[in-house]
């Protein structure tokens, strides 16, 4: 009898999606951030995200919007004043991200050359 091994990461795995909300170069930088300071405005997000553009900013915080990671809150002042936070979803994921943070620890320093 031949056996068929059936990859879990198909079409619609939800590891897959996961990965695709919270991975890239700056989305758990973002997470962090906001999760650690509460509210944030978006100039003081862009300060601590060392490196980010604006684009790359706006982007990302949108798609984490998208996602239902990030609340974007508008103020109707002069001027407008908008501030982002983490959702619900991401309070739930904060200590799934404590035990990768722990298994990630535990990985062998190793250089990555750029290709």
């Amino acid at each position: 009898m031949a056996y068929e091994h059936v990859c879990p990461c198909t079409v619609g795995c939800p590891l897959q999606k996961t990965m695709s909300a919270i991975g890239g170069r700056w989305k758990m930088s973002i997470i962090c951030s906001l999760s650690q300071d509460g509210a944030t405005r978006y100039n003081d997000l862009k300060r601590k995200m060392n490196g980010i553009s604006n684009t790359m900013l706006a982007k990302s915080l949108k798609e984490l919007e998208d996602d239902g990671l990030v609340k974007r809150t508008e103020y109707m002042e002069v001027p407008i004043r908008v501030e982002y936070e983490v959702t619900d979803a991401v309070r739930s994921l904060t200590p799934i991200l404590a035990e990768l943070a722990v298994w990630g620890s535990q990985l062998p320093d190793t250089e990555k050359s750029d290709l």
